[in-house]
C-alpha cells in the first residue's frame, strides 16, 4: 500500500443518535451523528409490524375507505 494517501483510522469513533444513544465503533472519523439508530428505529422496536398490521388488508381498507358494507 502506498504510505500518505490513506485516512486516519479511528479505533474508538462514537456515534451520536437523536434519540440519545450513543455506541462507539470505528471509522475514519472521529465522531458521528445520525437520525436513527437500531434502538429507535421502527423496523427493529416492532413499531413497524404493529403498524402495518393495524392497517388491516386490501379489502378491510377498501370497504373502510369507500364505506362498502355488505
Amino acid at each position: 500500500m502506498k504510505q500518505g494517501i490513506h485516512p486516519v483510522y479511528h479505533e474508538k469513533a462514537v456515534v451520536r443518535c437523536a434519540c440519545g444513544n450513543e455506541f462507539v465503533t470505528g471509522s475514519t472519523r472521529e465522531s458521528i451523528t445520525v437520525e436513527t439508530c437500531a434502538q429507535c428505529h421502527p423496523f427493529y422496536t416492532g413499531e413497524l409490524r404493529r403498524a402495518i398490521s393495524e392497517r388491516g388488508g386490501r379489502l378491510e381498507r377498501f370497504r373502510k375507505k369507500y364505506n362498502w358494507d355488505q
